[in-house]
């Protein structure tokens, strides 16, 4: 193999790619990430047998071939590069990567004990990088991270139609959003639970890009789910556990009493600096009275901190507590000017929403429902 790519786009291909290794692979060999030269192109591989990645970009190919060596090592090596090109060389049981008086030489790893990579399944149609990536920014942050609880990990892919709607809870909060596509089949009906952190890295790189999601079979134990775009393709298999039934969670229009619209920029700002003050596990404490959201933080005892910010408020006046972190995950992921929150009662579900204007009705295509903290006064 002999093969010369810019050393931008080989960096953000491996380091893609890499990212999607396991640091404590089952099996060593699983560490390794494929490169392939052949037809004018470069293509970097990575498979743990739950997920996969790969991307192509076009490169000046003076050999055929194929090698395996250390992923992490190799996307580290690209990054540090000092020149806009890079070269890549086998010989032999080694692999020459240069770029300019640079130089490393990587031991490869057996090609014939790598597993191939899982097919895509068949294309079910298509949707905008752009809307995929913003549906996927808002619901992830509400998903858990704790793997004994591989259920709550994931996000829920519900395909009606031209609809899609992603759910996500860590039984703290929930997130939810709808959006459209451009289904090949207008009646498709399927549901999937796909790892959080494999939706994360697909938003992040194919914005700005068609996304083709292709869907297999759902049955227990051998589901998978495909994306493709931008010169990337991902797979990954479904999480085999049934979701929580969280929509009841979601208040209803009839049930709320209160509601507040503040400028997003300006709370996320108070928010953050308010909760210097406070402990990891303390509340944020908000009083919303007409025209005015008051938040504090803190204690008489240690540091105290309050700011007031204009806020409009239709129902009563309303004491309630945040914690911290779910609330700033919440207003960071709305990407709207304005923030409206939905009340029912102090203590039960609050709905935050995005808004365009302070006068724009919520479209009710999304939720970000966070738990209240109890004892606030």
């Amino acid at each position: 193999m002999k093969v010369r790519v810019g050393r931008e786009v080989l960096a953000e291909a491996v380091g893609w790619v890499a990212k999607g290794l396991p640091s404590r692979p089952s099996v060593p060999i699983l560490a390794g990430m494929s490169v392939e030269a052949a037809d004018g192109m470069l293509t970097v591989s990575g498979f743990d047998y739950e997920s996969s990645a790969q991307v192509s970009l076009p490169a000046e190919v003076g050999d055929d071939g194929r090698v395996l060596v250390s992923g992490r090592l190799l996307a580290g090596i690209c990054r540090a590069m000092p020149r806009d090109t890079v070269d890549l060389s086998s010989e032999g049981a080694r692999v020459a990567v240069s770029s300019g008086a640079a130089r490393f030489a990587l031991q490869t790893l057996p090609l014939d004990e790598y597993p191939p990579l899982p097919e895509l399944p068949a294309a079910g149609g298509v949707v905008s990088g752009e809307v995929f990536a913003r549906a996927v920014t808002q619901v992830v942050t509400a998903a858990g991270r704790d793997d004994t609880l591989p259920v709550l990990t994931g996000v829920r892919v519900e395909i009606r139609g031209p609809v899609i709607t992603l759910l996500a809870t860590d039984r703290y909060r929930l997130a939810v959003r709808s959006f459209t596509w451009e289904p090949n089949d207008p009646e498709i009906e399927a549901d999937a639970l796909v790892p959080a952190k494999v939706l994360s890295g697909l938003a992040r790189t194919m914005a700005g890009h068609e996304v083709t999601l292709a869907l297999g079979s759902t049955r227990t134990g051998d589901g998978l789910i495909g994306f493709e775009g931008a010169g990337r393709r991902a797979t990954s298999r479904l999480i085999d556990a049934e979701f929580p039934k969280v929509r009841k969670l979601i208040p209803a229009p009839g049930s709320i009493t209160r509601t507040v619209t503040a400028d997003t920029a300006s709370l996320i700002e108070a928010v953050k600096r308010v909760s210097l003050v406070a402990e990891r596990t303390s509340p944020l404490r908000f009083e919303f009275t007409d025209g005015t959201a008051i938040l504090s933080a803190g204690s008489g005892e240690e540091a105290e901190a309050t700011e007031p910010i204009e806020a409009t408020l239709t129902g009563d006046p309303l004491v309630i507590g945040f914690n911290t972190g779910y609330l700033v995950d919440a207003l960071s992921s709305l990407g709207t000017p304005f923030t409206h929150f939905s009340f029912t009662e102090p203590t039960k579900p609050v709905n935050i929403v995005g808004l365009h204007s302070p006068n724009e009705t919520p479209d009710g295509h999304s939720a970000y429902i966070v738990v209240p903290l109890r004892g606030i006064s």
